[in-house]
């Protein structure tokens, strides 16, 4: 997998690509700041919620199958792909077929085509983006589908730098992140980061699921992630860091989709790893996980 090398200041300034201009109006996008992004306010950070009243056995499920409802689209999916397989079979008897889509456990890796573009969907590019070499076999993480826009960043850059490297103090209060690599995460100026957590995450009121267990922050909340560190709720090596991101208007998104520039996909939270340094491969493992193993 390419690295690619970020000078010291090249997370607080814009990103200069060249793209080819026989593909390029499609990736013209604003710039943007981090007004894009919904922000909850960093003073609630690590603060308890155990004054809230408990929920209800049935309220309990109900924030389960809300929090799961991908696993269970997956499994749907995974169970309409066995039955088909068994109908289309020469040596599966027809009359001993029940009509009925069989249930179907799937591992904690996989992912899935889909028709439209949704929040912690990937973006895989195909081989119309091979020669644009920004997004060229790149896997793209949608953050937001937001009203300005979809937003995301590339899951697959990594630099040849720490955050120590690169001298910023915007994402490394206190040092705390210093050693952490950077990632290439598009062209558009943010510093973002994603973090895996469970309750004592979610609970901190401060970062956007985008995921069941995966979020995102800023720089403006970087600081309530130190001090989740330090209260050991969540490991270092679940933090990613970004300098950058992708950003598309509306109705963009959808278009360069439909003319076949990305494939479209669900996966599963462990596909997105954030204790690897490099993710090299992630591109051929998504397209594998879909069961589309050709590599242009």
């Amino acid at each position: 997998m390419e690295a690619w090398c970020l000078s010291s200041n090249s997370f607080t300034k814009s990103l200069e690509v060249g793209i080819p201009s026989i593909k390029s109006r499609i990736f013209l996008q604003p710039k943007r700041s981090s007004s894009n992004f919904h922000l909850r306010k960093a003073t609630t950070c690590c603060q308890s919620r155990s004054n809230s009243p408990s929920p209800s056995s049935r309220d309990e499920e109900n924030m389960f199958l809300d929090a799961d409802w991908r696993s269970f689209r997956a499994r749907l999916v995974a169970g309409e792909q066995a039955f088909s397989s068994q109908e289309s079979s020469p040596a599966t008897n027809p009359n001993n077929m029940v009509n009925q889509t069989p249930f179907v456990s799937i591992g904690d890796k996989w992912a899935h085509a889909i028709h439209e573009p949704e929040k912690g969907c990937l973006l895989i590019a195909t081989e119309k983006l091979d020669g644009v070499h920004i997004f060229e076999r790149t896997v793209v993480l949608i953050l937001s589908m937001g009203p300005v826009g979809p937003t995301g960043i590339i899951l697959n850059r990594p630099s040849l730098m720490s955050i120590k490297e690169t001298r910023s103090t915007a994402l490394d209060v206190s040092g705390t992140f210093a050693d952490r690599p950077l990632f290439f995460g598009g062209p558009l100026e943010e510093g973002l980061f994603l973090v895996r957590g469970g309750e004592g995450v979610r609970n901190s009121g401060v970062f956007d699921e985008v995921m069941n267990g995966l979020y995102y922050g800023t720089k403006e909340s970087v600081g309530c992630g130190v001090e989740m560190v330090k209260r050991n709720v969540v490991g270092v090596d679940e933090f990613r860091f970004f300098d950058g991101y992708c950003g598309w208007e509306k109705e963009q998104l959808r278009d360069e989709i439909r003319a076949g520039y990305w494939s479209v996909a669900a996966c599963s939270p462990d596909v997105v790893g954030l204790a690897t340094d490099g993710s090299v491969g992630l591109w051929e493992e998504v397209l594998g996980l879909m069961g589309q193993n050709k590599v242009w």
